[in-house]
């Protein structure tokens, strides 16, 4: 069993996400830290609660709220995409008696940081400890800088981020998750901590539309499929609009599959740089994918393929079981 520990800035992928993960039985969530980027941090925190609540757990993870803002960049927020509260407004929901629909769990966060927190666990799971990184990459890189050598510890981090050979989804060059807050995805990939990436490239062929969805949960009562219903709707109007089609791409589930069946996935060794300053290009991840010509020197494995009826419907089987 891989022990984990996740840092999310929930969003609706975030949500699917962190639902796979704490139903796969290949994984143990010793924790999960929030950070600002799709939605400010303490909404990103209120998310996760509501998140967890879904799931009935005996024990939860360990939570800690993290950063609020990026190292140097304003924050930039996606609540366009994602609904005013990050999970298609579904805080706004309530039953007939008036309570909420979606109400987060009453446990205690953490009473240090999200970094803390994460320097923490690395220390308790040393060469045993995988971070799986949905959000900006805040968190990680002042972990990184404020005890290098102890981060040197982790067995990896897997993590959605980045576009190599496609459009980004913020700018035409930059994905969101390193867009946010490219100093910090520089300092991480510049780690030496062994770094696996699920970029946009690999995460657009895994589309959940939803007519797949409604036929997955047709019949179906329980809180999780009215949550997959309910949370998905605001995200899959904006690609009606956007993008073309009625769904949406489940892009931070991917690292959860990337590490319970690699099988599914298939990568490239690369050499990884983030661009922090151009004017038309901050954010933009460059690297050779090509196979002839890898460098000798590469820093991450960037995912370039995925089998996406084998993990979507691996994604169904965990998350409606």
């Amino acid at each position: 069993m891989q022990r984990i520990l996740i840092d999310t800035d929930p969003g609706v992928d975030d949500a699917l996400a962190i639902l796979l993960a704490m139903k796969s039985s290949e994984l143990l969530v010793e924790a999960i830290t929030t950070v600002s980027g799709n939605v400010h941090v303490e909404q990103a925190t209120e998310n996760l609660l509501r998140i967890l609540e879904l799931l009935n757990l005996s024990k939860y993870p360990i939570i800690a709220q993290g950063e609020a803002q990026p190292l140097v960049k304003p924050l930039v927020k996606a609540e366009h995409v994602h609904g005013e509260d990050g999970l298609g407004n579904i805080s706004m929901l309530r039953n007939p008696d008036g309570s909420s629909r979606y109400p987060p769990i009453y446990c205690d966060l953490s009473t240090i940081s999200g970094v803390d927190l994460i320097l923490e666990m690395v220390n308790r799971y040393p060469d045993e400890l995988v971070i799986v990184a949905l959000g900006p990459l805040t968190n990680i890189s002042k972990a990184i800088q404020k005890d290098p050598e102890r981060m040197q510890t982790l067995k990896g981090i897997v993590l959605m981020g980045g576009v190599f050979s496609e459009y980004g989804n913020v700018t035409t060059t930059a994905e969101f998750n390193v867009y946010v807050d490219p100093h910090a995805a520089h300092d991480v990939f510049n780690s030496g901590v062994p770094i696996h990436i699920a970029p946009l490239d690999v995460t657009h062929q895994v589309a959940l539309t939803g007519k797949r969805l409604d036929s997955e949960i047709e019949g179906r009562s329980d809180i999780i499929s009215s949550f997959l219903k309910e949370s998905t709707q605001a995200c899959m109007e904006f690609y009606r609009e956007h993008v073309g089609f009625y769904g949406l791409h489940i892009h931070d589930a991917l690292p959860i599959g990337m590490l319970t069946h690699p099988q599914f996935f298939k990568s490239v060794d690369a050499y990884v740089q983030v661009e922090t300053e151009g004017n038309l290009t901050s954010g933009m991840t460059v690297a050779d994918l090509r196979r002839e010509r890898q460098d000798d020197s590469p820093n991450a494995s960037v995912c370039v393929e995925v089998d996406a009826d084998a993990f979507l419907n691996h994604f169904f089987e965990r998350v409606l079981t």
